[in-house]
């Protein structure tokens, strides 16, 4: 394997820069509590876990060379994180507007579906399935344990994300009594919900 520590100084560069898990992860876990950031963590591991073997199967690079694919996958993940965020937005007028034993309701509700979150936030985002194929064989062999590589190199990819969401969640705590004020919670609710459509936005309107 050519370059591998090269290759996790690299992922842990591309690992901390935030985008669409990064900001569900955030809102779950100011909004609900540590659980819920981890199970949207394992949601999000689940995922690229899944686009590691798709990668190693060749079923990302027939999604890559599909336009049709390729775009249906596009168009679903920015429809989703789309929803997600208008989900995020309403959530934070009801909150607004409703007494807290319709909050706990609403929490609970919401506890259901954090690891749907993380998984198919991460699953649906084709960028992701591209970036496995573009990135992962610049540091992989090209003799018979190609495929061996490749997949030990999605499984570092995992395990780093794994350790950063660890910190990055356990960081928040830290901060949990100014950032669970139910001031911050909104402003984060809002936010997120903002940044999460104008990601989905993005990725619609992104060339194959």
């Amino acid at each position: 394997m050519d370059n591998y520590l090269l290759f996790v100084f690299m992922s842990i560069l591309l690992i901390i820069l935030p985008g669409p898990d990064t900001a569900i992860i955030t809102k779950n876990t100011i909004s609900n509590r540590k659980a819920a950031g981890m199970k949207t963590t394992f949601g999000t591991l689940t995922a690229l876990l899944i686009h590691t073997l798709a990668a190693v199967f060749g079923l990302s690079a027939l999604i890559l060379k599909s336009a049709f694919l390729f775009s249906i996958l596009k168009y679903v993940g920015a429809i989703y994180l789309i929803f997600l965020g208008c989900k995020s937005i309403i959530i934070l007028m009801k909150k607004q507007n409703h007494a807290s034993d319709a909050n706990d309701h609403q929490r609970k509700y919401e506890n259901k579906s954090f690891f749907r979150q993380g998984f198919l936030t991460n699953l649906l985002n084709p960028k992701v399935a591209v970036f496995f194929l573009t990135f992962l064989p610049q540091f992989a062999g090209k003799g018979d344990n190609a495929l061996l590589e490749f997949l030990a190199l999605g499984l570092t990819y995992t395990v780093l994300t794994l350790f950063w969401f660890l910190i990055y969640i356990y960081l928040i705590n830290l901060i949990s009594e100014f950032m669970k004020k139910p001031s911050t919670i909104r402003v984060v609710e809002g936010l997120t919900g903002g940044v999460l459509i104008l990601f989905g936005i993005k990725l619609a309107f992104e060339q194959n």
